[in-house]
């Protein structure tokens, strides 16, 4: 257990299987059973001490870690990924920041690390210096994705038009970005990657 201060505490009984045992610091505990060997929790600890970012982040960083030196000595098969934070969910109605699992899959740290992108991706608001200006060669970029993508009939002109906008909010309601869209001349630059990959990948 973790206090709100980051004071932790951790205990393993001498009847669990080897090899069992944890490791603790400011701001985190990680523990085992039927791992590999002692490697596995000091390598987690020690990657979330070097860590740094949000939380979700670093707590699956220190997974891989851990999966590097063996993980669970009988073999992957599920991992889970829990944060709480006051008022953190989807429109901030419950506290419920990230809540993700895999429950049967060969690799399944890496499979939650994909479900982390998405749900950054899908629920998280616009990053600092992720904005650019809808206009000229993005704008026209935007335009022929609509296009392409089946949003969009209109000319290619590079103008952020109301025809290209409302092409560009339709599309942004079906794809569950409503949290990125933004009513000015501003848009996500991630939504456009999303486009292109969407568009590639056909």
């Amino acid at each position: 257990m973790v206090d709100r201060r980051g004071h932790a505490a951790a205990w393993t009984g001498n009847e669990c299987f080897h090899w069992a045992g944890h490791r603790f610091g400011t701001g985190y505990t990680c523990q085992g059973n039927i791992l590999a060997s002692d490697a596995v929790v000091r390598a987690m600890a020690e990657d979330f001490e070097r860590s740094s970012g949000p939380l979700p982040e670093r707590l699956v960083r220190a997974l891989d870690a851990g999966q590097a030196q063996g993980g669970d000595s009988r073999g992957q098969q599920s991992a889970a990924l829990y944060v709480a934070k006051e008022k953190g969910s989807y429109g901030g109605y419950l506290d419920r920041y990230v809540d993700l699992r895999v429950d049967d899959h060969s690799t399944p740290i890496v499979e939650l690390r994909k479900l982390l992108e998405f749900h950054r991706l899908y629920f998280g608001t616009t990053p600092t210096g992720a904005l650019t200006r809808a206009a000229g060669n993005v704008a026209r970029e935007i335009q022929q994705l609509l296009h392409g993508l089946g949003y969009y009939s209109g000319e290619i002109s590079g103008m952020y038009d109301t025809a290209t906008k409302d092409a560009f909010r339709r599309f942004c309601s079906i794809e569950n970005f409503e949290e990125r869209w933004r009513e000015d001349d501003l848009v996500d630059r991630q939504i456009i990657a999303f486009m292109r990959k969407r568009l590639n990948n056909g």
